[in-house]
């Protein structure tokens, strides 16, 4: 469903695809078939509450639609659960705007696995507190922060859900990607990032030095 749920709002947030998830919900329902029916103007009309490019969303839950219908005989999650994880994550990885954070997203909270995902916009924040400064290449810093929640997080679903959840929480109101709110960090005395470990990088001008002598907002 988040493939679905997903493409419901754009820009996607939470607030927006949870308009466009109830708007279609409520006027079509969500299963493949439903979707599919749809007449697609009037799809495009219900996926309006959730933001931008309804149009396009439209034709992208039909072409997600089609594909589980025809690929997965309308069961993506069976299908899922009966392949090996790489084939799992490959094949997540076909559908429209689904890239490593998404399948693993996916694969996590569908119970299929207790994969080390990490959400899409937040995954500077380990990488920061351990390492000091994430790369400037966004696929090495995804895997980087992998690496850390599966090293320091047991492989358990209820465990990896959670840390996903916290990173999330505390990259969109905390460490945030330009601009983070290191004054309120509760971790920030242990953070190599607030400490000026910058991997060989300058420190970002925060109109300070940097470590515990920080007065600003940024870090």
């Amino acid at each position: 469903m988040f493939l679905v749920w997903w493409h419901c709002g754009y820009p996607a947030s939470d607030a927006a695809c949870a308009k466009g998830w109830a708007s279609m919900k409520g006027k079509f329902g969500l299963e493949p078939e439903q979707i599919l029916a749809a007449d697609p103007k009037q799809l495009a009309m219900a996926l309006k509450a959730g933001g931008m490019v309804p149009e396009l969303r439209a034709m992208r839950l039909k072409e997600i639609a089609e594909r589980v219908q025809k690929e997965f005989d309308g069961d993506l999650y069976g299908a899922l659960k009966r392949m090996p994880l790489p084939e799992a994550r490959a094949a997540l990885k076909k559908f429209p705007n689904i890239a490593d954070p998404g399948a693993d997203r996916i694969l996590l909270f569908a119970g299929i696995s207790p994969i080390a995902a990490v959400p899409s916009n937040c995954p500077h924040v380990l990488v920061r507190i351990q390492l000091g400064q994430e790369r400037k290449n966004y696929g090495r810093t995804y895997t980087e922060a992998q690496e850390i929640i599966a090293a320091e997080v047991p492989a358990k679903l209820d465990a990896r859900s959670r840390a996903y959840l916290l990173l999330k929480t505390h990259g969109q109101k905390i460490c945030k990607s330009t601009n983070p709110k290191c004054k309120d960090c509760p971790v920030a005395p242990k953070c190599a990032f607030f400490n000026g470990k910058m991997r060989g990088r300058p420190a970002p001008k925060w109109g300070g030095p940097p470590g515990p002598q920080l007065t600003g907002s940024n870090c």
